[in-house]
């Protein structure tokens, strides 16, 4: 039977309330790239942990990653083999890649599960900006980092560039087991999903204390 880890929309906030300090200290991103459909939601919240008193709010693109597919009614979805494009930025908004040259951009994601989705949108994003930079000539290194609200403690399919690693650019709110993860905006029901969590939260409460 798979285990099933429910996520309320106060864990969501909560987790990026908690490592919204880090990353300002840090990183102090210029720019946040959600992948969707899971990073829309930690991405609007973070902003606002992310906004300086004073200064303008960060801005948010969306790119749009598919990698889960589904196995049919009443069966969790499994990760797929190939990361399916659906959705890239938005130029009219952005401009022109060249205004990515030389930024700090944080890319934000639910989970970091297999990896493979990220490991292709840093390379895509990567790839597009030096191809930007090469054209213009000239411009500084643009940096990546990368938001998780939840780590896959498992071995991981995709990759991801040293440097992120390395520098502490990457950062994920919680690591946790390789369970499945229920977040509430996948919910039908969503009453029905916050008790499934609380009776999580009861029961595992009671076990920690016996």
């Amino acid at each position: 039977m798979v285990q099933k880890l429910y996520v309320t929309y106060n864990d969501v906030h909560n987790l990026c309330q908690e490592v919204a300090p880090k990353i300002l200290e840090t990183f102090n991103p210029q720019l946040m790239i959600a992948i969707g459909g899971g990073g829309y939601v930690p991405a609007r919240i973070l902003r606002s942990f992310l906004k300086r008193p004073g200064s303008a709010n960060i801005p948010i693109q969306a790119i749009g990653l598919s990698l889960y597919e589904s196995l049919g009614d009443n069966v969790v979805e499994e990760p797929g083999t190939k990361v399916t494009r659906t959705q890239w930025l938005d130029l009219t908004a952005l401009g022109s890649m060249k205004n990515l040259i030389g930024k700090r951009i944080l890319i934000v994601d639910e989970v970091d599960d297999t990896r493979t989705t990220l490991e292709y949108a840093v390379k895509e994003l990567q790839k597009d900006v030096e191809a930007a930079r090469q054209a213009l000539g000239e411009g500084e290194e643009t940096q990546f980092a990368i938001f998780v609200l939840h780590n896959k403690d498992k071995p991981k399919k995709g990759t991801l560039p040293e440097d992120i690693i390395s520098q502490g650019r990457y950062f994920a709110a919680l690591t946790v087991g390789d369970e499945w993860i229920c977040y509430p905006w996948e919910a039908g029901n969503i009453e029905e999903h916050d008790r499934n969590a609380a009776e999580a939260k009861a029961k595992n409460a009671a076990a920690t204390q016996n």
